[in-house]
């Protein structure tokens, strides 16, 4: 490919901002069909700043920690798997270690110019981040530990070799959670958001004791006659506080760029009580006693749902026409499987429940996704006038 070299004109405004100096570098990247120039982010240097040391000390006095413990309680052998296995050692110790280096780096990065996301982090968010990444390190460690469990069905260690493997998980788990801090976004965020959903509800249904839950509905999953339905209502929970998280995030950057713009309040209320609405489903189950407060919830779901949809054409600064479309679209798909399901009887419930959250869901991501997009279109057009 023929290179071509350009000039390009920096702003001074941006060079205040991100603390530029001669000797910063950049590079130019595609994203979102623009073109964008993003300079070297010091946050990625983990290796020149001796930040490698964090991980790997850590994971250090953790094996060291349970070679001790091992020998004092004259343990020969550990199990792989099991109760009491180096499985739960690695899960555990794992989690715990991640969890505490997440959230220290990402406090400590607070203070880099170059870091615009944590700035716009309230401290009411912080523990919800930090625990959402737990959970999705938890669940890799967990889905990893089967995986070698089925693979080494039976294997045991000495305690010495078990520290040594302890030692090598901590460190990779170390440096992942580490690394994730520094980089951790709006559209991390959200992926994480979309992982503790999904694999939240693909947990329930598959430790579920009812073989046949789906002949009910999708909140059986949540009610006490499930063995996991303290993890369905669980999971509705944490993904409205992350959602909350996330929307708040949003419009405090996108204040900078739209200051005082009713229409972004608006939107802002309605998606704040949209995932206020879906914890409260999670809080009051489909049990007896809580059996019409749940339904009410549910019900006001779907009608703030569909505000959403109907007015996105007014709150949403510079909505596209490709957007209105297809957020219209998603409406009358809800409305044709409310027929199937209601008028026509075609759908089951628990089918209705599925293809309803499911788009409802998605078109959430998507809605999110462009106000993010809208942050960086603002920051633009201030730029420009300038």
């Amino acid at each position: 490919m023929k290179k071509q070299d350009y000039q390009l004109t920096i702003p001074a405004e941006i060079v205040e901002q991100f603390k530029l100096k001669d000797q910063d570098s950049a590079k130019l990247i595609v994203k979102r069909g623009r073109l964008v120039v993003q300079f070297e982010d010091s946050r990625l240097s983990i290796f020149q700043k001796r930040v490698w040391m964090w991980p790997v000390l850590m994971a250090l006095f953790a094996s060291i920690g349970y070679y001790i413990y091992c020998l004092t309680q004259n343990i020969r052998s550990v199990a792989l798997s099991g109760d009491s296995s180096l499985a739960t050692a690695i899960i555990v110790i794992g989690v715990s270690m991640g969890m505490l280096l997440f959230a220290g780096f990402f406090i400590h990065d607070r203070n880099n110019p170059h870091n615009h996301f944590s700035k716009n982090i309230y401290w009411r968010n912080f523990p919800v981040i930090v625990l959402s990444f737990a959970l999705i390190l938890a669940l890799i460690l967990i889905g990893a530990m089967w995986l070698l469990g089925v693979i080494f069905n039976g294997a045991r260690f000495d305690f010495f070799t078990a520290s040594i493997i302890l030692f090598v998980f901590g460190v990779v788990t170390n440096f992942a959670m580490v690394y994730v801090s520094l980089i951790v976004d709006a559209s991390l965020l959200s992926t994480v958001l979309t992982l503790v959903i999904i694999s939240g509800v693909a947990i329930s249904m598959a430790v579920n004791n009812q073989r046949y839950w789906w002949q009910h509905n999708l909140s059986f999953l949540g009610t006490k006659n499930a063995s996991s339905g303290w993890g369905f209502n669980a999971t509705l929970i944490f993904a409205a506080l992350l959602m909350i998280a996330l929307v708040d995030y949003l419009f405090v950057s996108l204040h900078h760029a739209f200051p005082r713009s009713r229409r972004l309040f608006v939107l802002r209320v309605l998606l704040t009580v949209t995932a206020v609405d879906l914890g409260l489903v999670g809080v009051f189950p489909n049990n007896a006693w809580s059996h019409e407060v749940h339904d009410q919830f549910a019900i006001i779901l779907v009608y703030l749902i569909i505000a959403l949809i109907i007015g996105i054409r007014w709150l949403l600064p510079n909505v596209s026409k490709d957007f209105l479309h297809l957020s219209y679209g998603v409406g009358v798909a809800l409305v044709v499987a409310e027929i199937l399901f209601q008028g026509i009887g075609y759908f089951s419930l628990t089918a209705f429940e599925v293809v309803g959250f499911l788009m409802a869901f998605g078109w959430l991501l998507m809605l999110l996704d462009r106000i993010e997009s809208l942050i960086d279109t603002g920051i633009e057009s201030k730029i420009m006038k300038k």
